[in-house]
């Protein structure tokens, strides 16, 4: 120690000494928080990217070929639940219903569950859906994402989606149109979203991903207009393209 150092009890080392591990451990909280900030980020991407390829699995052609049939061939050339039906019959419809829900049900409540940003949430369900109509899997050549559409929203809002699964459920049964019951469920989505005081990226993603979904049954919608839109469980031949 030196006189004056001695006398106020500070060592050579202590107030710079002090200094520089404050600085140190200052600098040790930065790169901590930006390795957390790079981790975070990247979790996002793969979120929003597993939702993309799951969303892009082609249940109903699978579930088409697994019994015989390329429904891209039959009817609307649809992968999804009404031509599977059509073309392949009730159990690979089946299968298709269940895989395209849980296509957009997995990836968001692993999001739900994984990240507390509800606006990667809400991304992921988008991801679903466009991996729905433009698969990756099938040249970019997919279906409507009703039921994918269906999955994302009960684990959004398990009540609200369920609720607005059974109005779509009902409208078919009643009217015999999947299209029609598609088209007014995605209608009331966005208002039932944001009614029921769901988080704003959600009631966004609602109106996003059912003007898709609503755009991708324009063919439909004219047909209902012209009524020759088939009814579910109506037979289509191979190569009998009509909307559907």
């Amino acid at each position: 120690m030196t006189g004056a150092s001695a006398g106020l009890g500070i060592d050579d080392h202590g107030v710079f000494g002090h200094c520089s591990s404050s600085s140190s451990m200052s600098l040790d909280v930065s790169t901590s928080a930006e390795r957390w900030a790079i981790l975070a980020a990247m979790l996002n991407v793969l979120l929003i990217l597993g939702g993309y390829l799951m969303g892009s699995v082609p249940t109903g052609f699978l579930a088409g070929r697994a019994w015989g049939v390329d429904v891209r061939r039959v009817g609307s050339g649809n992968i999804g639940m009404a031509n599977v039906l059509r073309a392949a019959g009730k159990w690979p419809a089946v299968i298709t219903l269940i895989g395209d829900m849980l296509k957009g049900f997995v990836p968001v409540l692993a999001a739900r569950l994984l990240t507390e940003n509800e606006w990667v949430v809400a991304v992921v369900a988008l991801a679903a859906v466009l991996g729905h109509c433009w698969p990756v899997f099938l040249k970019f050549k997919g279906g409507k994402a009703v039921a994918t559409g269906a999955g994302t929203t009960i684990a959004l809002a398990p009540v609200v989606g369920l609720v607005l699964f059974a109005v779509w459920w009902g409208i078919v049964l009643v009217t015999r149109y999947t299209s029609l019951g598609a088209i007014i469920t995605m209608t009331a989505g966005p208002v039932a979203f944001l009614l029921t005081g769901q988080p704003w990226p959600y009631v966004l993603y609602t109106l996003v991903g059912s003007s898709l979904v609503i755009w991708r049954h324009r063919n439909n919608a004219r047909a209902l207009l012209k009524g020759t839109e088939r009814k579910i469980g109506e037979k289509a031949r191979e190569g009998n393209a009509r909307a559907g």
